[in-house]
């Protein structure tokens, strides 16, 4: 349940960047910044307690993981992006190569962290949002052009999500167990907001941006539809119960935090706030 949908946060807070809601704050980038992280503690946090439930104990050495993971990605993604705005800048492409050249550093990224999985950890998705941020900060007018052409592939990508995850869905079981997954549910959303109103009690933000951060954190689905099967897969009495939970908490959260986020950021957001130190 903690884990933040990348899928679902990111193309709309690069549509709040390219219109201004928030961005001279970093509000986008440091929502955008955050459940990348965010994902990077569940993933690994979620693997330990596999391990737990399985038998094989817990060791505080996976805890290293998480700040080696986080740093070697975003490293690789960092000098990746940095050797990519070189070529592109002395090779004229057409936009839609430099978006296949994209889409196959990305691939290659989540290939190095299968490879690593075991021997040293690597966040591959940092790495592909260090590489983005990296080809933003030297090439900016090449990275707005390119973000239009990742919206236009999030339309069928969005559809081709939640139809794989809603035929994940047994109705029978979630018809029996619904009221004991809910409350679960609408808990750890109000943990949550909670969480991002004391990180944020400190920084330049107003009572209608920390507001709107929160929001921004509520929508679940690719990691939840990633690892919800995971310990079904593995034989544990309950895992079908989670994967219900991971699947209904994508029914009910993405749509609704997608809608939130929508329908809130002109009222939320100042498109001419200051700089956030």
């Amino acid at each position: 349940m903690a884990a933040v949908s990348p899928a679902v946060i990111v193309p709309r807070m690069l549509k709040l960047k390219e219109a201004g809601y928030g961005s001279k704050k970093g509000i986008p980038d440091m929502i955008m910044a955050g459940a990348s992280v965010d994902d990077v503690f569940v993933i690994v946090l979620f693997t330990a307690l596999c391990g737990i439930s399985v038998g094989d104990g817990f060791s505080s050495g996976i805890l290293w993981e998480i700040p080696i993971s986080i740093i070697a990605g975003i490293l690789l993604g960092a000098i990746c992006g940095f050797l990519f705005v070189i070529l592109i800048k002395k090779i004229h492409l057409r936009d839609s190569i430099k978006v296949i050249l994209m889409l196959s550093f990305s691939c290659l990224f989540l290939a190095v962290e299968n490879l690593l999985e075991g021997y040293v950890p690597f966040s591959g998705l940092l790495a592909i949002i260090a590489f983005s941020a990296m080809l933003y900060s030297k090439y900016d007018i090449c990275a707005k052009r390119l973000s239009g052409k990742y919206n236009k592939l999030w339309l069928f990508a969005e559809i081709v999500l939640f139809v794989l995850v809603g035929a994940e869905v047994k109705l029978d079981f979630v018809a029996s167990n619904w009221l004991l997954i809910l409350p679960v549910i609408m808990l750890s959303l109000s943990v949550r907001m909670l969480g991002v109103f004391i990180c944020t009690a400190h920084s330049k933000l107003n009572k209608k941006e920390k507001l709107f951060t929160a929001i921004a954190y509520t929508p679940k689905a690719t990691v939840q539809a990633a690892i919800g099967a995971i310990p079904l897969s593995m034989g544990l009495p309950f895992g079908e119960l989670i994967l219900t939970a991971a699947v209904l908490a994508i029914l009910v959260t993405a749509p609704l935090g997608a809608f939130a986020i929508d329908s809130s950021y002109k009222r939320l957001l100042d498109a001419k706030n200051t700089m956030l130190s």
